[in-house]
């Protein structure tokens, strides 16, 4: 079964998944140690993929898009 990739996330929301991603880590390896810094990277990677690609698995499943239609990113 192929599952179609569609970008669902508009400029803005990927921006701050993005810059809250690198946050995450950054606390996660500098700053906070143990196992919440080890959350923190964790919680960095479906922001950071989610951000980088445009598409988010659960607008999809929600049937979201903060994407504005006829935009090309």
């Amino acid at each position: 079964m192929k599952i179609p990739f569609r970008q669902n996330v508009g400029m803005m929301d990927r921006m701050f998944r993005i810059c809250t991603g690198l946050v995450l880590i950054v606390l996660g390896v500098l700053v906070v140690k143990g196992t919440v810094g080890t959350i923190f990277l964790i919680l960095s990677i479906p922001l950071l993929a989610s951000g980088i690609s445009g598409c988010c698995p659960t607008y999809t499943l929600l049937g979201i898009s903060t994407k504005r239609e006829g935009s090309c990113c």
